[in-house]
């Protein structure tokens, strides 16, 4: 499973795989009970994982980065259910993020989404297109 192809979809807990799309919505596989089904998208929005990105005090960073230092990290994960701890672990494993703008709520959702990744044996990491190297050599 590729982390180029999750999503999350607004108004249903976890992630899912985009397994396909149509023009009314699109085919997910829960990554939580591996049940796949149909998602309209006129009820919910999706966001790919890759186009995510987490407010800091300098520039701002892709989910990934929070992702690889939460992975690198030897803090254990906290409950999701306890805020102070959610927010105590942020400032130790990324001090960098922007606490006045990232919500409890959007960390405790990086924590459950981690630990979803981390039962799937995903790695957090960006795709990169070979196809844009190949288009800059070219109009060279």
């Amino acid at each position: 499973m590729e982390y180029s192809k999750l999503i999350s979809i607004t108004g249903m807990t976890g992630l899912f795989e985009l397994v396909g799309s149509k023009t009314d919505g699109a085919i997910v596989k829960s990554l939580d009970d591996k049940t796949t089904k149909f998602v309209s998208s006129r009820v919910h929005n999706f966001s790919h994982l890759e186009s995510i990105e987490v407010y800091t005090i300098r520039e701002n960073v892709n989910l990934v980065d929070v992702f690889q230092a939460m992975k690198q990290s030897s803090e254990a994960l906290p409950s999701e259910k306890d805020a102070k701890a959610v927010k105590a672990y942020y400032m130790k494993v990324y001090p960098d993020m922007d606490f006045e703008r990232v919500y409890a709520s959007d960390m405790k959702k990086m924590i459950k989404w981690f630990a979803i990744l981390k039962a799937n044996d995903v790695d957090p990491v960006l795709t990169e297109t070979e196809e844009d190297g190949e288009e800059e050599t070219e109009s060279k």
